[in-house]
């Protein structure tokens, strides 16, 4: 979906997890959730820079 909206989504982490994440994001200057959102575009980018672009039916 392009433009700014944001779907709501929960996601259940470990504590210990999350308290990593929040020290990451902390040390970015992020909120835990930005820290998150960055985390999983990065995870995108190398996975279409190994198996090519994803192309969503919208």
């Amino acid at each position: 979906m392009a433009g700014n909206y944001y779907s709501p989504f929960s996601l259940r982490v470990s504590e210990n997890l999350l308290d990593k994440i929040k020290y990451i994001a902390d040390q970015n200057k992020r909120s835990a959730n930005k820290e998150i959102e960055f985390a999983l575009e990065q995870y995108i980018r190398k996975y279409e820079a190994e198996n090519g672009k994803i192309e969503l039916c919208e």
